[in-house]
């Protein structure tokens, strides 16, 4: 088994991986499953975490995206049943387990992971694969509450599960992300968008044109930033623990106020000329300077995602780098998202950038990362200034606030 999976550890961790660190994490899992099972040689799997690198809350309003699958994952052990049971231990959760004959939908399981396995197992039987029973034990590398989306990789690794097990692998990578998306909407009750679910199901770096909100257009590219001589860092900043839903569910219907000025239902059916020429009146009619402000982002947003997958393709890492910037100046003066209205004395994510651009000098980058408000940001550090740049960012967030990230190559799979 290890020198099978030690083929693929470049491919999903990295240059960098530590292959004996990962041998005894896959040890351990299969371990755990005979342990937990009484079986052995169970199948494994595994679901990247993700970064977003550009598109900064453009989505909701059929908007332009670029994501990346990361080298931290979530991996399971899993063994086929002869009945409609599913067993699934998730390291650090209550054991879970359900009885797929019934596919209703449960008040009580609302936020649950039962919800997700009864929500994704209902998305299989509507695609006409008949499904059945596993027992599955998971651990994951992707830090929670941390805009890595620990719970799309959770929710992708159960679609391949499922995949793998009952429809012989013949389900895309964007189908994967739609049956994520499906359980978390409908079963899960959180009403998110798509594009966690699609970084976390492809590999590499991923453009995502949302125009088409049922069938977007992915464009996945391979692109190493190490080869430039730079590192990719998270940094969480552990900030406000005010409850922030009601700052970032003001975002998309602030953006839509603009498209509804032109009778449109979201801002990318409006043209950005029609915008600007009309700027004095939406002002007049709408009464909201930040509604204006959030969707000047989300069209001068679009356009950079456009010049930066360009960009990379092109190898181009000093333009896409300035790029990265403005994109995290936009976020910050126009979306107005890197530190809450309602708690404006506690400005980590702000403190964070203000930090790293001291530190980086003008070199590298650094934008807020995911929803903002509080949280993370995400900085390219070039290798030499890394010790120094941890370093200086632990002594303000904390020890192990940052953490080191890589693209990962490979999509959402069976790994043995």
């Amino acid at each position: 088994m290890i020198s099978t999976l030690r083929q693929k550890y470049t491919v999903l961790y990295g240059k960098d991986v530590n292959a004996e660190e990962m041998d005894k994490r896959f040890i351990s899992l299969v371990e755990n499953h005979k342990s937990l099972f009484g079986k052995d040689n169970p199948m494994i799997f595994s679901a990247a975490g993700r970064t977003e690198i550009a598109g900064n809350h453009t989505d909701h309003n059929l908007g332009l995206v670029i994501g990346a699958a990361i080298n931290l994952d979530t991996i399971a052990s899993a063994s086929k049943r002869d009945d409609m049971i599913i067993n699934f231990h998730s390291e650090g959760f209550p054991k879970c387990t359900i009885d797929l004959s019934d596919l209703e939908i449960k008040e009580d399981e609302i936020n649950t992971t039962a919800s997700l396995l009864r929500g994704i197992a209902r998305a299989f039987m509507d695609r006409g694969v008949e499904i059945g029973g596993w027992d599955a034990n998971v651990t994951s590398k992707v830090l929670r509450g941390s805009g890595l989306s620990s719970s799309a990789s959770v929710e992708v690794l159960i679609a391949e599960i499922f995949n793998a097990l009952y429809a012989g692998d013949s389900i895309s990578s964007v189908e994967l992300a739609k049956i994520g998306q499906y359980a978390e909407n409908v079963y899960f009750g959180k009403p998110s968008g798509l594009l966690d679910q699609l970084s976390c199901a492809y590999g590499g770096i991923v453009g995502i044109d949302f125009e088409n909100k049922t069938e977007p257009k992915v464009e996945s590219l391979s692109f190493d930033f190490s080869d430039f001589d730079l590192d990719m860092v998270i940094t969480d900043t552990r900030g406000c623990h005010a409850d922030l839903t009601d700052e970032y569910a003001a975002v998309p219907p602030e953006m839509r106020e603009i498209a509804h000025f032109y009778g449109k239902e979201n801002l990318r059916e409006v043209d950005f000329n029609a915008f600007i020429k009309d700027i004095a009146q939406i002002r007049e009619k709408v009464k909201n300077d930040r509604a204006i402000l959030r969707a000047y982002h989300f069209f001068k947003e679009n356009e950079r995602v456009r010049y930066m997958l360009k960009e990379l393709k092109e190898g181009d890492v000093d333009t896409f780098l300035y790029n990265v910037t403005e994109s995290g100046n936009s976020s910050f003066r126009f979306l107005q998202n890197v530190y809450p209205a309602s708690c404006p004395k506690e400005q980590g994510v702000a403190l964070a950038i203000a930090l790293s651009e001291d530190i980086l000098d003008g070199e590298g980058a650094v934008r807020v990362h995911g929803g903002g408000f509080a949280g993370t940001i995400q900085a390219y550090v070039p290798k030499r200034l890394l010790k120094r740049y941890i370093e200086r960012m632990e002594s303000l967030f904390g020890e192990g606030c940052t953490t080191v990230i890589a693209i990962r190559s490979l999509p959402v799979a069976r790994i043995y």
